[in-house]
């Protein structure tokens, strides 16, 4: 199924980018685990919270055809 993924603070500086569109099967965890390979992030999932079309929602959550699901990492700065 094709995902919307959108990446915040250092996600986005690890990826090189703030959004991508990409074809995926299987639930979150999956997904982060494997944008985490190819993007090198070193954030562990359990930091970080997911919004799936607008809301926050368990690592659980079922991914449907054109869902934009949001990788949200702790805010940091001063």
């Amino acid at each position: 199924m094709r995902l919307s993924v959108r990446y915040f603070a250092s996600l986005r500086d690890a990826a090189g980018c703030d959004h991508e569109s990409i074809v995926h099967q299987g639930d979150a965890i999956s997904l982060y685990q494997r944008l985490a390979q190819q993007h090198r992030f070193t954030m562990p999932q359990s930091r970080i919270r997911l919004a799936v079309n607008g809301a926050l929602v368990p690592w659980v959550q079922a991914l449907g055809e054109g869902d934009e699901v949001v990788f949200l990492p702790p805010v940091s700065g001063g």
